[in-house]
């Protein structure tokens, strides 16, 4: 199914997920912002205390929290709960919702041709 949102010049086709081997959540190192509730969310699903996801899985930048990385290789990294292997999202029904509202993000509106680099779900119009 193809997903348009008003002020993209792109569309998304949610199918094509299924076979990309995760170039959303694979690259240069950046943030994965997630805020308290959904970390409270995560902590539920995850079933261990908040305490917990915060030593094991969150960083603080600033006044805000991103979701830990994993080294793979120079320049390239991977979100901690990406499953390498099975190449898909280990806490998929709770992903942040910087995750959820991929690929439509205010950049990418100015900068299509990243995410058109990144995604081959992209549907261009």
């Amino acid at each position: 199914m193809i997903i348009k949102k008003d002020g993209w010049d792109f569309g998304f086709d949610n199918s094509i997920c299924q076979s990309c081997e995760g170039n959303c959540c694979i690259g240069e190192s950046g943030y994965i912002w997630i805020n308290i509730k959904e970390i409270e969310s995560l902590a539920r699903y995850l079933n261990i205390s908040v305490k917990e996801v915060f030593d094991k899985y969150i960083n603080k930048i600033g006044y805000r929290f991103s979701l830990k990385e994993v080294y793979i290789s120079h320049n390239n990294y991977r979100c901690i709960f990406f499953d390498f292997e099975k190449k898909r999202c280990k806490i998929y029904e709770v992903r942040p919702s910087q995750c959820k509202t991929y690929p439509f993000w205010n950049r990418f509106k100015k900068y299509k041709f990243e995410v058109v680099k990144e995604c081959p779900a992209i549907v261009l119009d």
